[in-house]
């Protein structure tokens, strides 16, 4: 009777664990977006209804630069910061799809000191020297406990979680590891059991095959939404761009603003030096774009010689202080034989507007920057226009 008794508690356990991987998966086939997948992964870790872990953390390998990279960690930042967290959740009994959609509206977990840790770090691939190099050149799940952390006291990992276990799992796809899981119970000590790591594993198998799915969409995406001469955003994809950014800051309260920029005489130069002259230039310019743009800002080139700067939660007078910047970067700048045009260089001319305050939709943005743009070339060109 007591060995029938143990089968039927080890079948109830095998369920529910093949049940909660179930719903993880299913959760993590609703989206293609890269960071909505590592929530996903992340929450199905640390959820009371998924793996129960205290926090987690997820890196994923950069081939090109040959390092591992933090994206995303998840998890409270003290333990009475935990106790509140997991009070309010059971109270409003929230499952994985309810964090989830929570998590879509307003990514308010990523705001934690945690997470900016997480995210802050990255390591170099090409040694074992490291527990994140480690797990991904042998490809194997590591299980740190007290007697085994202790030969790792200057490891990068042990300094930010501040731990005395944890697990860390690869990622894998197409036999390749292209990223690493850790989790921990710094909060409630609960020793991490075989059958923990078990899960986990199993997760992570499913994981690496999302991330590597979201890749490829993501590459394919951008194939279609790239301006092939710069490399920048191009026409149609602005358009979304900017929508989606309304959206965002319709649903947060937030303002928004809106850059053209427009090359000064570059009709004349293109006419005297050619085309193949133009196109350097163009290129030239979205670099410096590129370059002198927050990460948070989106470039792209509207048509022509016309380009065009998303600048999210931006008032208007942050976003004049940045197109006065751009303004003086590209008329210091040395274009080829820019002392063929009137004004001996090449210049551009900018007009800003600001939502809600200038416009309330995406089509009314547009059309009161690109009206202020040429308010400041009729006015004498190398001009920021922003009323």
């Amino acid at each position: 009777m007591e060995e029938i008794s143990e089968l039927k508690q080890q079948l109830q356990r095998t369920k529910s664990e093949l049940s909660i991987l179930y719903e993880i998966s299913n959760a993590m086939r609703t989206t293609l977006k890269l960071e909505e997948i590592l929530y996903i992964i992340l929450t199905g870790v640390t959820a009371h209804t998924g793996l129960g872990f205290n926090r987690a953390m997820l890196f994923l390998v950069n081939e090109k630069m040959n390092l591992i990279e933090g994206k995303m960690g998840i998890g409270p930042n003290t333990g009475e910061e935990a106790k509140h967290i997991w009070k309010q959740i059971e109270e409003q009994r929230m499952d994985l799809d309810d964090l989830v959609n929570m998590f879509k509206v307003s990514a308010y977990p990523l705001e934690s000191q945690f997470n900016q840790q997480v995210k802050a770090m990255k390591l170099p691939l090409n040694e074992k020297n490291n527990l994140l190099s480690l797990a991904v050149l042998e490809g194997m799940p590591l299980h740190l406990n007290p007697q085994t952390i202790v030969n790792y006291p200057n490891d990068p990992l042990l300094k930010v979680l501040k731990t005395q276990e944890a697990a860390i799992v690869p990622l894998k796809a197409k036999d390749k590891v292209n990223g690493v899981i850790i989790a921990d119970n710094i909060f409630t000590k609960r020793p991490i059991s075989q059958d923990d790591l078990r899960m986990l594993i199993m997760l992570a198998n499913q994981a690496g095959l999302a991330i590597e799915n979201s890749h490829l969409y993501e590459q394919a995406i951008t194939r279609g939404h790239v301006d092939s001469l710069t490399g920048l955003w191009n026409h149609g994809y602005f358009h979304h761009l900017l929508q989606s950014e309304i959206e965002k800051a319709k649903i947060n309260k937030s303002p928004l603003s809106l850059v053209m920029l427009d090359m000064d005489y570059f009709k004349i130069y293109n006419d005297n030096l050619g085309h193949q002259a133009g196109d350097k230039v163009l290129k030239e310019l979205a670099n410096l774009l590129s370059d002198c743009s927050r990460k948070m800002d989106w470039v792209a080139r509207y048509g022509g010689e016309e380009f065009s700067i998303i600048l999210p939660g931006t008032i208007k007078r942050e976003a004049v202080i940045i197109a006065e910047r751009l303004r003086q970067i590209i008329s210091q700048h040395p274009f080829d034989r820019e002392e063929i045009l009137p004004a001996k260089k090449l210049t551009c001319s900018l007009g800003i507007a600001t939502f809600p305050e200038d416009a309330k939709t995406s089509s009314e943005l547009i059309g009161v920057s690109d009206e202020r743009l040429y308010i400041a070339k009729s006015k004498g060109k190398n001009i920021a226009c922003w009323s």
